[in-house]
C-alpha cells in the first residue's frame, strides 16, 4: 500500500500519487499515459495530471490495481486541503 508521507514531490496535488517504492516498471504509464510520466533522472513514475474524465479515472484505477509494488496511492475523498499534506 502506498504511503502518502513518502510520495514523490513531482506528483500533482490531488487524489492519486506515486510513492518512493516505485520500481519504474512502466505499467502505470502504459495503462494511463495521460496521467503518469517518468522522471528520467530518478527513474520513477509520478502523477502529472489527475484524472478529469470517467475514462481517465478508469485508467488510473487500473494502474492502481495493477501496480506490482502497490506504489500508487489513492487518498479517496479526502478534503482538498489534505491532498497537499504529507
Amino acid at each position: 500500500m502506498a504511503d502518502r508521507t513518502a510520495k514523490y514531490p513531482l506528483n500533482l496535488p490531488g487524489k492519486y500519487y506515486v510513492d518512493d517504492t516505485c520500481t519504474d516498471c512502466d505499467a502505470c504509464r502504459y495503462v494511463a499515459p495521460n496521467n503518469f510520466k517518468r522522471e528520467n533522472e530518478g527513474a520513477y513514475s509520478y502523477v502529472y495530471k489527475q484524472p478529469d474524465s470517467p475514462k481517465e479515472e478508469e485508467q488510473v484505477r487500473q494502474a492502481v490495481d495493477g501496480c506490482p509494488q502497490e506504489s500508487i496511492g489513492d487518498d479517496g475523498d479526502l478534503p482538498d486541503a489534505a491532498y497537499s499534506k504529507n
